[in-house]
This record gives structure tokens, C-alpha cells and sequence, in this order.
């Protein structure tokens, strides 16, 4: 059996997730226990037991989610890792990704997705954005709808997530102007987002060179297992490659759509398992590859489901 590893990215995340996880598996508690120590804070029982609004600020969603998922694939590993042949995430899940395929460490990638959250959080309070869902199909493309908007405010779009789904980003008044004319233009619903900044879009720049150098700094190696990355939907293994990426990834849009497209027509009969709270990224794999098999797995329930699969 070939296995799809995904992982999600900020918006899954919700208190009480990895608890009951952490406490059936011992390797699962090490990973949590290596976030609060790295980190020097009790980010672990934040995960645990919230509050949500606390939680949900980008500088703890970000390395809360990746130790979730970190600790779902420490002790399914042994077993599944022989059936993978790729993987993917969503924004923040990308760097996760790169941990599971072994080009960063568990401390590395913690410390990274703490910068970048810091980063973002940072960049946001310094250049205030929005971001905004756009649901249904369109009648004109999104990009001439961003481009319009722009007269007024700066707005691109940010994922593109799913058929009928794509996130925009940019300044406020750019951003409630494309929602006014993706309405017109026959979206469904128009749902400003929780968050702290206008993520995947050019207000983001100043952060490029702090996460540039966070990135030197995190010993990052080849991948056991190609990764597709947000910005190109290409699939890589190789550091250079991993460390352009990545550093393009926060003001480059998501590209999720053309990521699982291309893993569906490489990998059609893969099992494609989502490594985390929740099941966002599947539902999203289900809408794009509707042929597709998929699992989630972040409870200790879940675990046991997938590896009776593989075994």
C-alpha cells in the first residue's frame, strides 16, 4: 500500500487536541515534552486544555499544530513510513512535512515554526491586513477580481484550496472590495477570517528576511520522501530547493489545488493520510480527487485504525 502523508496548517488547531494522544502513547508525550522544553513555556497544556483565543494568536497555533501532528507520525513511524511516497502541507503543515521526511529535527522544526509564527504575528500588528473566503464558483477569474479590488487596497490571492474555495489577503479596504465583487461576480458566501495578519500576500515581505534567516539556522538536509511544496506544486527533496521554498512560502499564495492534483495523478491509488487535528485537508483532498481514498488520523482511535490498514 502507497501512503500520502498531509499535514495541516493554522486554522485546525483547537484546545484539547494531542491530549488524549499524548497520554495513550509514550512518543507521542516525548514530542509534546520537547515543544515545552525547547520553547521554554508550557505550550503543551496550551494545546491541551486552551484558552482557544490564546491558542489561536499565530506564534502558538503554529508550533502547537506542528507538535500534534509531529507526535501523531512519532508513533505511527515505524510501521507507515515504509509505504510512503509523499507528502504535503498547508502553509505551516509544509514545514511539518519536511520533519516527517527527515530534513529537519523535532527541536529545529519547533524553534522554526515559533520564528515564523513570531514573524507573522510581528508583521501583522506592524502592517494590519485581511483575509477572506470566497465560496462558490465565479464568474470571472479571482485574480481580475484582486486586481480590481486593488485600486482601493492591495489584495492577491492567498490558497487556492479548493474548486469553489479560495482565500484572498491583502489590505482591509482591498480585501472587503474583492468580497463586494466576488458577490457580484456569483460567490456563495463571502467569510472574513480570524486572523492576525494578511498571510501568503506581499504585506508579508518584512518577514522574508527574518525567516531567511531562521531557515539558515535550522540545519535543514534532504528529504527521505518528496514533499509538494505550497508555492510551486512541485514536488522536492533537496535542500536548496526546500530552503527557496519555504522562504517564498509567506508572500507567495498557496497553491493547494495544483499540489493535490499533481500527487493524485503521480499517486492515484495512494491511501492519503491527514496527520493532525481534524480533517480540513481531507475534505479539501476529497473536493480536488474525488477518487482518492482518506484517512485522518490524530487520535489515539484513529492511530489504531491506520495501522490496521497498513499492517
Amino acid at each position: 500500500m502507497q501512503v500520502v502523508l498531509l499535514f495541516p496548517g493554522q486554522g485546525s488547531q483547537k484546545p484539547g487536541m494531542g491530549k488524549d494522544l499524548a497520554w495513550a502513547h509514550p512518543a507521542a508525550a516525548d514530542v509534546f515534552r520537547t515543544l515545552d522544553t525547547t520553547l521554554g513555556l508550557e505550550l503543551s497544556t496550551l494545546a491541551f486544555e486552551g484558552p482557544e483565543d490564546e491558542l489561536t494568536r499565530t506564534l502558538n497555533a503554529q508550533p502547537a499544530l506542528l507538535a500534534h501532528s509531529a507526535a501523531v507520525w512519532n508513533v505511527v513511524r515505524e510501521k507507515v513510513e515504509p509505504h510512503v511516497v509523499a507528502a504535503a502541507g498547508h502553509s505551516l503543515g509544509e514545514f511539518t512535512a519536511y520533519y516527517a521526511a527527515g530534513a529537519l529535527g523535532l527541536v529545529d522544526a519547533i524553534r522554526l515554526v515559533r520564528r515564523r509564527g513570531e514573524l507573522m504575528w510581528e508583521t501583522g500588528n506592524a502592517r494590519p491586513g485581511a483575509m477572506a473566503a470566497i465560496l462558490g464558483d465565479l464568474h470571472a477569474p479571482i485574480e481580475s477580481i484582486c486586481e480590481e479590488a486593488s485600486s482601493v487596497g492591495l489584495v492577491v490571492p492567498a490558497n487556492y484550496n479548493s474548486p469553489g474555495q479560495i482565500v484572498i489577503s491583502g489590505e482591509v479596504a482591498g480585501v472587503e472590495k474583492a468580497m463586494e465583487l466576488a458577490k457580484a461576480a456569483g460567490a456563495k458566501r463571502t467569510i472574513t477570517l480570524n486572523v492576525s495578519g494578511a498571510f501568503h500576500s506581499p504585506l508579508m515581505e518584512p518577514a522574508e528576511e527574518g525567516l531567511q534567516d531562521a531557515l539558515s539556522a535550522a540545519g535543514i538536509g534532504d528529504a527521505k520522501f518528496p514533499v509538494f511544496a505550497n508555492v510551486s506544486a512541485e514536488p522536492t527533496k533537496w535542500q536548496v530547493s526546500i530552503m527557496h521554498r519555504l522562504a517564498r512560502q509567506l508572500t507567495r499564495p498557496v497553491l493547494w489545488t495544483g499540489v493535490v492534483s499533481r500527487m493524485a495523478a503521480a499517486y492515484p491509488n495512494a491511501l492519503y493520510v491527514e496527520m493532525g487535528p481534524g480533517g480540513v485537508l481531507s475534505g479539501l483532498v476529497r473536493k480536488i480527487a474525488p477518487g482518492v481514498q482518506t484517512m485522518t488520523c490524530g487520535t489515539p482511535a484513529e492511530v489504531d485504525a491506520l495501522l490496521a490498514k497498513v499492517s
